[in-house]
């Protein structure tokens, strides 16, 4: 990826997260299965990866979930990306950049003869088009463009030139996500184009999708970089993670990625697979609707996260494969307070007693519905929406309904405010405490969450923090977020997660950074 001037700058805008010896660990993200003891072996065409997850969009303008983001970053690319498993951003379509204007005009100088994976020229053109695509169809990530570019434009073929709104210091950061990917001209121009398998210019090139079965990629001929190590990848879709385990067991996949069961883990590492363990920045939480009724009390919102007990989630739901989260921004990143420490872990007494300030009671209890999607985050969901159904009923003046919906439902279901108090998960959009904070609490980055929440101070205090270069100026404000995130309760954060890759014994490179993407070009099978 690209490589920063100076050693300062990169750690600002890839957001350096952690402290000392933290630092290492994210750097060491980088997993290869098991060392190749078969060097003379031929090399397999095809490596098939499982997975319980499924795809949104196929589309950069509106794609707002970790593993669509995923199919999009290996079968597209921005100007610059992370070096692979690091927090190293190095150049990619763009082979070299100059900032100007105190961090508010940004110079990219692209390489010559770049092509889409269909062999189509791209030039700054294409990258101009397709940012203000994004800027056009309004959806999902969008703020990640909006909230910082004024203007982009096309000075000639090689070079395009952004314009912020203000300083920005970790602005090549974001440019490592999808919404400022250039994509193929076959995409709609002004609207959200789903199924578009046209793709951009990364490594691989879609050449089958069945939506809900399996996406097929092929190495992209036109890829500007190193040419992947597996010619094929196969992702194969799985509806829980008890079928994908057989499937892995049986010789039908080659990976098991995103989600096994904390008992599956545990279970294939003592036989013949290769298990992977990616320390990480996923964190789970659950969201209130701060205007539907009885979420809309905040009252309500503070007794029910009292009640939580995350050291029981994480040892009898994820079998200690997680740790309790106390703030959204996770454990180990600069910044984070354990905010919700305030209300305790399984705090009954508390919980009760803001129930009867907001009017509720043993006989007149409080009846809330509590949402989740049963596949997108593993087999564990439905356990984990029993264990919360239980703690908040354990104060005997809750009754609680569970309900679920499969992914596609429940993104639309959040979109619109129709759920009352539902679990959700986070990978980072970029390594930064913004990327914990202002998608969920900015007025103008959360439509997505569906929760409703608007502050006038949080979104004066984010906008102050992302022109700020000095770190500890930075942290001071995103310290006083959370303190406010804690007092108002739109979200309660559960756990912090480490992930799992489980491989066959001859499966080789596995790769997943800090950004908890899997890089598909390093997988390869002997």
């Amino acid at each position: 990826m690209r490589k920063w001037a100076l050693l300062l700058i990169l750690l600002i805008a890839a957001g350096a997260i952690f402290a000392g010896c933290a630092q290492n660990k994210a750097q060491n993200q980088v997993s290869s299965v098991a060392k190749n003891k078969t060097s003379q072996s031929v090399q397999a065409s095809s490596v098939v990866i499982g997975v319980t997850d499924k795809v949104t969009d196929l589309d950069p303008a509106n794609a707002y979930d970790a593993f669509t983001w995923e199919i999009l970053e290996n079968t597209m690319v921005g100007l610059v990306k992370y070096k692979p498993g690091t927090l190293k951003i190095e150049p990619a379509l763009a082979e070299s950049w100059e900032v100007k204007n105190n961090s508010t005009v940004w110079i990219f100088h692209l390489r010559k003869g770049l092509k889409f994976s269909d062999g189509t020229p791209l030039t700054a053109k294409n990258v101009v088009w397709s940012i203000e695509r994004v800027m056009r169809i309004k959806g999902d990530p969008s703020w990640l463009v909006t909230d910082f570019v004024k203007k982009v434009v096309a000075e000639n073929n090689t070079t395009v030139i952004f314009y912020l709104k203000h300083p920005t210091s970790y602005f090549l950061a974001l440019l490592t996500t999808p919404p400022y990917y250039p994509v193929n001209p076959k995409y709609s121009p002004d609207k959200i184009d789903s199924d578009q398998t046209a793709g951009g210019a990364g490594p691989y090139k879609i050449v089958k999708f069945v939506r809900g079965q399996e996406i097929v990629l092929e190495a992209n001929p036109y890829y500007f970089g190193q040419k992947p190590k597996t010619q094929k990848i196969i992702v194969r879709f799985y509806r829980d993670a008890t079928t994908m385990r057989l499937a892995l067991q049986n010789g039908e996949i080659d990976v098991a990625w995103r989600t096994l069961r904390p008992s599956d883990i545990i279970s294939l590492e003592k036989s013949n697979f290769n298990v992977v363990k990616v320390p990480g920045t996923y964190i789970r939480y659950l969201c209130f609707n701060v205007k539907k009724e009885p979420t809309s009390s905040v009252l309500v919102r503070r007794a029910l996260a009292a009640a939580i007990n995350r050291s029981e989630i994480a040892s009898m739901v994820y079998r200690g494969t997680v740790e309790p989260l106390y703030s959204l921004i996770p454990n180990g990143m600069w910044s984070h307070l354990d905010v919700f420490k305030k209300y305790g872990d399984g705090n009954v007494k508390l919980a009760q007693q803001l129930l009867e300030k907001a009017g509720y009671s043993k006989s007149n209890p409080l009846h809330i519905q509590l949402w989740y999607t049963p596949t997108h985050y593993g087999d564990t969901e439905a356990d984990l929406a029993q264990m919360i159904k239980s703690q908040w009923e354990s104060t005997g003046m809750v009754k609680v309904t569970i309900k679920s919906a499969e992914w596609g439902t429940y993104v639309d279901y959040a979109r619109k405010g129709q759920m009352q108090a539902y679990l959700l998960g986070w990978y980072p959009d970029y390594l930064d405490p913004d990327d914990y904070t202002t998608p969920f609490l900015s007025s103008t980055a959360n439509t997505w969450a569906g929760t409703g929440f608007a502050n006038k101070t949080v979104d004066s205090l984010l906008k102050k923090a992302q022109q700020i270069p000095n770190q500890d100026e930075r942290a001071k404000i995103y310290e006083e977020v959370q303190k406010i995130l804690a007092d108002q309760v739109p979200y309660v954060p559960l756990v912090q997660g480490n992930l799992f890759v489980v491989t066959k014994p001859n499966v080789h490179g596995v790769t997943v950074g800090p950004d908890m993407v899997m890089e598909y070009a390093y997988l390869y099978r002997t």
